[in-house]
């Protein structure tokens, strides 16, 4: 079996654990020598999309764009971890639509966990009214209803995430499943 395109497009709240999920499994697949890219909300808003803010327009534009460019990437055969806290249903369906066989992960952690771990310190500066628009704060995250894979980092270690999600890729066919060998 080959590998198939995909579009793993991890979204949450900010501080949930998308990037840091993202990251290890990235090299867990790279280790199975796949093909594999992997985007980011903030490494992209430094090149792709640094011309765009953070109002709901905006953001959907951020999405947009980025939905492209996993279109390319996933109809090629290539797997795509994308992290996006992309806090809106619509925005993450247009995704769903136009890529090849996108599953979504919700990187699911409670606000206080995710303020905790703000090494930032953006969720106080909010919390204070400091910052407008801030997702989850005072301005909504539109959590998954229906999401393929639901992680849920305040309970899980970082392994057990990326277990998970190797797990569905490969029972859904979209990568090769190790072969375990056999002592002897």
């Amino acid at each position: 079996m080959t590998q198939q395109g995909f579009t793993l497009w991890l979204t949450g709240l900010s501080g949930a654990g998308k990037t840091t999920v993202a990251v290890a499994l990235e090299n867990e697949l790279h280790e199975r020598g796949l093909f594999i890219e992997r985007l980011d909300g903030d490494t992209v808003r430094e090149g792709l999309t640094r011309d765009l803010g953070f109002s709901k327009e905006d953001r959907d534009k951020n999405i947009e764009r980025v939905c492209f460019v996993a279109k390319l990437l996933s109809r090629n055969k290539v797997g795509v971890v994308a992290s996006f806290i992309s806090p809106y249903r619509e925005a993450r369906n247009n995704v769903r639509q136009q890529t090849t066989n996108f599953i979504e992960v919700f990187v699911n952690a409670p606000l206080e966990v995710c303020a905790s771990r703000d090494v930032k310190g953006l969720y106080a500066k909010a919390f204070a009214g400091q910052i407008q628009g801030f997702t989850g704060v005072n301005d909504p995250y539109e959590a998954p209803e229906n999401p393929e894979i639901t992680l849920h980092t305040d309970k899980e270690t970082l392994e057990q995430s990326v277990n998970i999600i190797i797990s569905y890729l490969e029972q859904h066919n979209l990568i090769p499943a190790l072969e375990v060998e056999a002592a002897s």
